[in-house]
């Protein structure tokens, strides 16, 4: 009698790949756990925000145009668009992102510098930035090489191409410079009046000013206080002049 043979039967098991996957799957589910503990506990939080270089800008507009807040997402930060948008404020020409985990944000700040300063409607005195910002001087002091603007409109354009001029003008040139008057003509529509220190007065324009300070500079050095005018040429009167009696003098101050 031939003899049957009962086949086998195959045991049931999971494949290699099955297993693979469902490792993959358990590993992505426990890192996005980890990512949302991790989001949600204070290490990701920005914990402190420091400002240096700040003189006229104050921590709160700095903190407002910046965006940042404490408690915000540490990582959530980009440094170049927190840079560009304290750009914006007119007090501040530079301003550059360090941060260091955990949480803390240092932001270096390089201000326009004080080229002038000016008494606003309500006696308060500004110092006027050379982006042409006004900013108050109550708390940061005066530099008293600084000129006083007199006269100026805040609307007119020529103060703010003015601002530029003497931010282009060292302070060695510029600190016999007391006051600035606006003096346009139809010729100079940029036309000012300076009086220095030393008691001269001086007629130029914006436009010319960069070039012709190094001529008022020897002129205060070498002469008696007198009219100085630096157009298209340069003058010099005293404001004493001898007469033909000697001994007699009488003034000639335009």
């Amino acid at each position: 009698m031939p003899k049957t043979r009962i086949p086998l039967l195959k045991e049931d098991k999971p494949s290699k790949k099955r297993n693979r996957k469902l490792t993959v799957i358990l590993l992505l589910l426990f890192i996005a756990l980890l990512a949302v503990i991790f989001f949600r506990s204070s290490v990701s939080k920005i914990t402190e925000v420091r400002f240096q270089g700040n003189k006229y800008a104050s921590r709160e507009e700095l903190l407002a145009a910046s965006g940042l807040k404490i408690g915000g997402q540490y990582f959530a930060v980009a440094g170049s668009s927190v840079e560009s948008a304290l750009e914006e404020l007119k007090t501040v020409q530079e301003a550059s992102v360090t941060k260091k985990f955990p949480g803390v944000i240092e932001i270096g700040i390089k201000e326009f510098p004080a080229v002038a300063y000016e008494l606003d409607q309500s006696g308060t005195l500004e110092a006027i930035l050379s982006s042409g910002a006004a900013v108050s001087v109550i708390d940061t002091g005066i530099a008293v090489e600084k000129p006083i603007l007199t006269n100026w409109q805040a609307d007119d354009p020529y103060k703010a191409k003015l601002c530029q001029a003497l931010a282009g003008i060292s302070n060695e040139l510029t600190s016999d410079i007391s006051e600035i008057v606006p003096s346009p003509t139809l010729s100079f529509p940029d036309r000012i009046k300076l009086y220095t220190r030393s008691r001269f007065e001086v007629i130029t324009a914006i436009s010319l000013l960069k070039d012709k300070v190094s001529y008022l500079n020897q002129v205060i050095e070498t002469e008696q206080p007198g009219l100085i005018k630096m157009l298209e040429a340069d003058s010099y009167v005293p404001f004493h002049t001898e007469t033909e009696n000697p001994g007699e003098n009488t003034d000639t101050q335009e």
